[in-house]
């Protein structure tokens, strides 16, 4: 066996070892006191190469709530089923705008036949007029904020008259200011709270220059959903596009003992893990650890 595949296989067998050998968890985010939840991100390739097999090992980490970013060609009654074998349940889903935009109406239609994902999310806004080619890289304009906010209440809408709920989650170019107004705050003005809920992703509020206490003390009634990440210490690396590099949770720079003393009881429904790269450990020894520290937490 040539050396790389080798070492891959021994990587493999390892991690699946460890999967195995977790020991049995009590499954809640403390202390939030909700269903320790993961955003499907996080392991996007393993799940395109073994669908089934990834949620078990989920599973066995003590996770019981996920955040769909795709489903990898299955149809909704095998996702269901492969969750429920897993001990998973899917409670929400991510979609771009420019899914969302032609595709809205078949996305209602597999969340009523998948029948347990309440929430779709809008996982990042649009243009309103699209740039071409090299100016892809435009930044959004207030223009395009305000814009983005009225696709959002159509959005809702639709989302709300099929019975789930539509969302927005951030990342960072929403806490640059432009001339003196941050966007994220131009989305919360311009949006119904009735037909638009805030899934705050911490990580990158924190990254972008903005206060995760701020925002869970001003609108606790707009945000309804977390994403926790961490990020080790890089000086110039702010942008979505341009990260620090990815960390467990409790070994970067995010404070979450403050950021969970600001939420308000009751107001988070649902709490999702994302840890978008590992370059410090394996995948599953990574997940497990941002468990274990999310299950340890007290405020």
């Amino acid at each position: 066996m040539p050396a790389l595949s080798r070492r891959r296989f021994l990587q493999t067998t390892a991690t699946c070892a460890l999967a195995t050998l977790l020991p049995p968890r009590q499954a809640r985010a403390n202390p939030l006191g909700l269903p320790l939840g993961l955003q499907l991100y996080s392991v996007r390739e393993q799940l395109e190469a073994d669908y089934a097999g990834t949620l078990r090992q989920l599973g066995a980490l003590g996770y019981r709530e996920v955040e769909a970013a795709g489903f990898n060609g299955h149809a909704p009654v095998e996702v269901k089923a492969l969750m429920e074998a897993a001990g998973l349940r899917c409670v929400s889903a991510h979609y771009p705008a420019s899914q969302l935009q032609p595709n809205l109406p078949a996305i209602l239609q597999f969340h009523k036949d998948l029948g347990t994902a309440p929430f779709i999310i809008c996982s990042s806004p649009g243009f309103r007029h699209p740039p071409s080619g090299k100016a892809q890289a435009a930044e959004l304009t207030l223009d395009d904020w305000k814009w983005n906010a009225e696709q959002f209440n159509q959005w809702g809408k639709q989302v709300k008259d099929a019975g789930f709920q539509f969302g927005y989650h951030n990342h960072t170019r929403e806490f640059v200011p432009q001339n003196g107004i941050v966007p994220y705050d131009q989305l919360l003005q311009n949006t119904d709270p009735k037909l638009v809920i805030m899934e705050m992703d911490c990580g990158w509020v924190t990254v972008g220059g903005g206060s995760p206490e701020h925002y869970l003390r001003n609108y606790a009634d707009r945000i309804k959903m977390l994403h926790v990440k961490d990020f080790a210490a890089a000086p110039g690396r702010i942008s979505a596009s341009n990260p620090p590099p990815a960390a467990e949770l409790g070994r970067g720079t995010a404070n979450y003992r403050e950021i969970f003393a600001a939420v308000k009881p009751g107001a988070i429904e649902h709490i999702f893990v994302e840890q978008e790269a590992y370059p410090d450990l394996p995948w599953v020894e990574a997940l497990r650890a941002d468990a274990e520290y999310l299950q340890k937490m007290r405020a």
